[in-house]
Parts: C-alpha cells; sequence; structure tokens
C-alpha cells in the first residue's frame, strides 16, 4: 500500500517519504515538519493510533490522516478523540485520497497563517515596541510585566492619543491568553448606545427587525483572549449594568435569548475621563467602577515625558520614510528638537506622529527641517495657558467664600472648548484633536455645555 500511494501522491506533485513502522514515522516527524502525515491502523511496530498520540505530542497542528480496514465506528471514534484530521477506509479510491490530501495540506496552510500572523501581532505588541526612555513610562513597563499574567481587570488611564491600545495589547499579547484566544478592540465612544449590546452580546435570529442571520457577539468572538474596551466612560448605564454581569459571572445574554451563555475573557478597559467624577455625577456605576479598577495602569501625556519626544519622533521618521520610499535620516537637529519639546502636545504622541509623518512627505532635503513642521509648532503663543497647566485660570478663582469644584471644572472645559474652536475656525475634529479627545467626546460635550460658536 505504501508503494501505492507513494506513486498515486507523487504524479500528484507531492513529495513523499515512506515509514514502514509507526517508530521509524515518529522519528522522521522529529526530523523536519510535514504537511501532511498518512498513518495505516494496523501499521507494524507501536501502531497507527500510538503513532498518531506520539507524532500530536511533538505538534499539536499536525495534520494526520488515518486509513483503515476496520472501519468500525469505534475506530473512527477514537482517531478522531486523540486529535486525527480525518479517517479513510480500504478498500480506498484515488480520488477520495487526493481530496482528502489536499483538504488537510488546506488546513495545514491555514494553520501556519495563524501562527504567523499571531507571532506579528505579539511582536508588534512586545513591551519592547514601547518606546520609553523616561522614568514614567518604564514604570509602566514594569506594571505591564507584573500584570500580564492575570487575569484580573485592568484600567488604562490616560488623555487621548498616549497609546493606551498599544498598553493593552501589550497586556494580552504577554499573557498565556495570547496562545488561547483574540485580543478584541471595541471603540464604546464611536458605537451607538443601541448598536453597542448588539456588537458586544450577538444576537439570535429574529431577535429585531432585519435580525434575518444569529449573530456572534464581541464577547464570544474573545472567549479565551481578551477584550479592550477603549472608552469606556461614554457606555449607557443599561449597558454598564450587563457588563458587571459578565465580570461577574463570567457569562452574558445574546439579544433575543433567555438562557445566559458562559465565556472566558480578560476585560482591559480604558478611559480618558475621570472615572470618579463620571461616579459622583452619576453618570457612571459605582460597582463597575470598583470591578473595573482592580489594576489601574496611568499613561502620562507626552508633555509630562518629554525625553521620549526624540526617540518617538526617530521611530517615526523611519517608519514613514519607509512607506513613502523617501531616503531620510533620522537625525533631528537641535533647533527642531527644541520645538518639539517646546510644544504643549495636546493630542499626544498620536499628534506628534501626525506631525512626523507631514514633515517627512513635504522635506526636500535628506532631513526634516523647521519649515517641514506646522505652524501651530513652530509658534505656539495661542497655547501659552496650556504650558502654564492653567494657572491664569487658577488665579482667578476666589477660594475665600468656598467654591464649587465641579463647576469650576466645567467652566475650565468651556473655555478650553471655546479656545479650541477659535483657534481652528470652528472645526470640531481637529478642535478635538488639538484638545486630546475624540470628535463624539467633544460633540458631546459641546451639546451638553450648549456652546456656540
Amino acid at each position: 500500500m505504501r508503494d501505492v500511494l507513494e506513486s498515486l501522491l507523487s504524479q500528484d506533485g507531492y513529495r513523499v517519504d515512506l515509514a514502514r513502522t509507526g517508530e521509524e514515522g515518529v522519528e522522521k516527524f522529529q526530523q523536519k515538519p510535514y504537511d501532511v502525515v498518512l498513518l495505516d491502523v494496523s501499521m507494524p511496530g507501536i501502531g497507527g493510533l500510538r503513532a498518531l498520540e506520539q507524532i500530536l505530542k511533538l505538534d499539536s497542528e499536525a495534520v494526520v490522516i488515518m486509513i483503515t480496514a476496520y472501519a468500525t465506528f469505534d475506530t473512527a471514534v477514537a482517531a478522531w478523540r486523540l486529535g486525527a484530521f480525518n479517517c479513510i477506509s480500504k478498500p480506498f479510491s484515488n480520488a477520495e485520497v487526493l481530496k482528502t490530501i489536499a483538504d488537510g495540506v488546506k488546513r495545514r496552510r491555514k494553520d501556519e497563517e495563524r501562527r504567523v500572523l499571531k507571532r506579528t501581532l505579539k511582536k508588534s505588541a512586545q513591551k519592547s515596541e514601547i518606546i520609553a526612555r523616561s522614568r514614567q513610562m518604564r514604570e509602566v513597563m514594569d506594571l505591564i510585566e507584573q500584570v500580564a499574567p492575570a487575569r484580573s481587570t485592568v484600567l488604562i488611564q490616560g488623555e487621548s492619543g498616549t497609546g493606551k491600545e498599544l498598553i493593552a495589547r501589550a497586556i494580552h499579547f504577554n499573557s498565556p491568553r495570547a496562545e488561547t484566544g483574540q485580543f478584541v478592540t471595541v471603540n464604546s465612544g464611536n458605537i451607538p448606545t443601541e448598536l453597542l449590546e448588539n456588537e458586544l452580546f450577538g444576537h439570535m435570529r429574529g431577535a429585531f427587525t432585519g435580525a434575518v442571520a444569529a449573530k456572534k457577539g464581541l464577547f464570544e468572538v474573545a472567549d479565551g483572549g481578551s477584550v479592550f474596551l477603549d472608552e469606556i466612560g461614554n457606555i449607557g448605564l443599561e449597558t454598564q449594568a450587563k457588563l458587571l454581569r459578565v465580570i461577574q459571572e463570567r457569562e452574558f445574554i445574546p439579544l433575543g435569548e433567555t438562557s445566559p451563555r458562559k465565556v472566558d475573557v480578560r476585560i482591559i478597559a480604558a478611559t480618558n475621563i475621570d472615572l470618579r467624577q463620571a461616579v459622583a455625577e452619576g453618570r457612571f456605576r459605582e460597582d463597575l467602577f470598583y470591578r473595573l479598577n482592580v489594576i489601574t495602569i496611568y499613561v502620562p501625556p507626552l508633555r509630562e515625558r518629554r525625553e521620549d519626544i526624540l526617540p518617538l519622533a526617530q521611530h517615526f521618521i523611519r517608519k514613514y520614510a519607509a512607506e513613502n520610499n523617501k531616503k531620510l535620516s533620522d537625525e533631528i537637529s537641535p533647533a527642531v528638537l527644541s520645538l518639539l519639546e517646546s510644544y504643549y502636545w495636546p493630542g499626544n504622541v498620536r499628534e506628534l506622529e501626525n506631525a512626523i509623518e507631514r514633515a517627512v512627505i513635504i522635506a526636500r532635503g535628506d532631513r526634516i527641517e523647521k519649515e517641514c513642521l506646522r505652524e501651530e509648532i513652530i509658534n505656539p503663543p495661542k497655547f501659552e495657558s496650556y504650558r502654564n497647566g492653567g494657572q491664569s485660570n487658577l488665579s482667578q478663582v476666589d477660594f475665600s467664600r468656598g467654591i464649587s469644584f465641579y463647576d469650576e471644572v466645567s467652566r475650565f472645559e468651556i473655555e478650553l472648548i471655546r479656545k479650541a474652536l477659535d483657534y481652528t475656525g470652528g472645526h470640531q475634529s481637529r478642535a478635538a484633536k488639538l484638545l486630546g479627545m475624540n470628535t463624539t467626546t467633544l460633540n458631546s460635550k459641546i451639546k451638553a455645555y450648549n456652546i456656540r460658536f
């Protein structure tokens, strides 16, 4: 039979190695990987089923096809339970063998692609990919190393553009969950409340008008992995209650279903607002806050870690020079570096990246010059009050009779938003970038404060 199969498969373009016994087959598999292994259940030596076990110990994703003259149900079940890809019974047709082999090769290719993708994602999320020269960011990296192996919920706090998602990815891909499940991102701020629950929990067919088929929710997709809930402070109170159940009970109920489904996910949440203040104002559940706040990682804004500006800028120069096929040195002159380090960076690392991308594209020489930078970086007098940390506003507050903290914070927010809108000529997207928040958050604040411009 070995010779017949070798002839058949060789004629179809496959490279074939032969083994007479189970022991010889296992030894050959140890020496080099194979796309597909064909094993006869009744082969000499340790036999096919024992050889199957040993091969799968060497490579749990090996594609092994069993051939047996004893095509009983019990034999097939035993092989499948051990992890066989498929079973072929004797006598077999050439077409059946070739189709099963082709299916096995296709499965092997998909497994390899998935492994390569996983390695690529893991590499992109390694701590070494986080640029951290400053003491503050080195402390963040140390904390990532400590919390990654745990199951506990993590809350990442920081302004927009500071790299909270990068931190979340590093936590997932440096944890055992990188091998057992996906990293799924949910941008809570960009999904309307009525659609968010459907995205998170899924629905059954017929759950609502237009639900023509069942849909898995993102929690089910991420089973065994991690769910990153970005801008969790924008989630509605009703959805917050359901999130609390997922954290406490490790279960959820899809829309249109009555029985809960168990799920094993790690929740990593991020916010750019003060959740304690949101709790005090009744916008965020206190019990959910304490469930999320098991481990907190604070990502400092770029203005508080100016030592990171130079290595970050050099990284972005190399990145966008390569993407745009430009021969550009990552050397930065003292004059340009002085401007970069003096600017307030309200949009943090994301704004720095955008500024460097633009500078790389318009650079005429072999390095970035002052003229390549945006006007607000070269001449930023309108951001003087930002760089002073808002001291000019605080000096006008009369503490002698006491104040309402939240009223003063609201007044300061209104002033900042008005200044940003004035600076950008009413352009909300650009104003949001300058303020370090997303456009949806800015728009909701404009409506809440009834700001006219």
